[in-house]
């Protein structure tokens, strides 16, 4: 008796160290990247993108499920790449320009830089098209896609995904027409963020018209992430820190809401001039609504070889809203929408919703 009971017990620890327990569930993290440069001193809200453990590119248009021992992929809206909404790096190279972590130098220059961005676009990006420019002083272009810790910090929250919600959110990308329809004020990445987060919480990430005027910022879809994450503790949010590295350029700045952008710069100068009203109405915007801090004091630093943390699973909670999403049309492109109750999960298909 003693011996069925051993054994027993091996089979349940056998099957919950499989790969199947241990991979149903992954994480995703919002990535809120510091402004830098001319561009950020003029618009110091920062870029937005969305890491995903589980998921990965065939192409830089086109998602997968991870292979094993593979780390995901960062997928963002640009500008200023061709004709596309959407591209899709795997996290090391997004981040260093480099595949392995181990290659990753403390600290670079101009140079370095240049040559291994040069290299990983000529090895990985060229299916974009010959003609995507690399970016500059005033425009983007491919270089946005590569080495992003060369110019700038940022701050991954990450919350548990499912299966169930990866795989629907792989379908839809995949079978949505992925053309471009960038606008700086109200289509930007950010909004492309709100769109994701609202995929896989429902109805939770809408415009703000205080702090933002009815504009998305990194800094507002952050707050409303952390907002819904303390709400909501079973999505496990966690906040992490990946450094800028240091050598390629000036440290950058930290991010801001539209109100504190116009409030704590130079255009505070000329609004008050022109309306005291309109700059009255922003500083108290700006200190009712638009002055938080996001980062708790003990934020972990991620390293190159500490990446890893990113993709360690999380207590086996399901979201039951989101985790039940029903496409209507088998045909690409087709009508598809989140149900407003949790749906019985035998007889669908995988499924998908639009993003806005």
């Amino acid at each position: 008796m003693r011996g069925l009971r051993t054994a027993a017990f091996a089979l349940l620890i056998v099957a919950f160290l499989s790969p199947a327990a241990t991979r149903c569930h992954a994480q995703a993290a919002l990535l809120m990247e510091e402004p830098y440069g001319f561009f950020g001193t003029l618009n110091p809200t920062g870029h937005d993108a969305i890491y995903f453990a589980r998921i990965c590119a065939d192409t830089p248009v086109k998602l997968r499920r991870c292979d094993p021992g593979e780390m995901g992929v960062v997928i963002s809206r640009y500008s200023d790449i061709a004709k596309y909404d959407w591209v899709a790096i795997p996290l090391i190279p997004y981040l260093f320009s480099v595949e392995d972590p181990a290659e990753v130098s403390g600290r670079v220059n101009r140079e370095t830089v240049n040559r291994i961005r040069e290299q990983y676009h000529e090895a990985h990006l060229l299916s974009l098209g010959e003609d995507v420019r690399k970016g500059g002083f005033l425009h983007g272009g491919w270089a946005e896609l590569v080495g992003v810790s060369y110019e700038r910090r940022m701050y991954a929250f990450r919350f548990d995904t499912t299966e169930a919600q990866d795989d629907a959110f792989i379908v839809k990308m995949n079978e949505s027409e992925n053309r471009s329809h960038f606008q700086l004020l109200f289509n930007n990445c950010a909004d492309f963020s709100r769109g994701v987060l609202n995929f896989y919480f429902p109805h939770t990430f809408g415009r703000s018209v205080i702090p933002d005027a009815g504009m998305t910022t990194p800094k507002q879809i952050a707050y409303k992430l952390v907002k819904y994450g303390k709400k909501h503790p079973e999505i496990h949010l966690q906040v992490f820190e990946i450094p800028q590295v240091l050598g390629y350029r000036r440290h950058s700045r930290s991010n801001k809401s539209i109100a504190e952008s116009l409030v704590t710069t130079g255009y505070a100068i000329p609004i008050a001039i022109l309306n005291p009203y309109l700059a009255g109405g922003l500083l108290v915007d700006f200190l009712v609504r638009g002055h938080f801090n996001l980062i708790p004091k003990d934020t972990l630093k991620l390293t190159p070889e500490s990446l890893a943390t990113l993709t360690l699973p999380g207590e086996p909670t399901d979201n039951p809203v989101s985790a039940a999403i029903q496409v209507h049309s088998d045909a690409p492109g087709g009508s598809m929408e989140f149900p407003s109750e949790p749906l019985a999960t035998s007889g669908l298909k995988t499924v998908m919703a639009t993003h806005e």
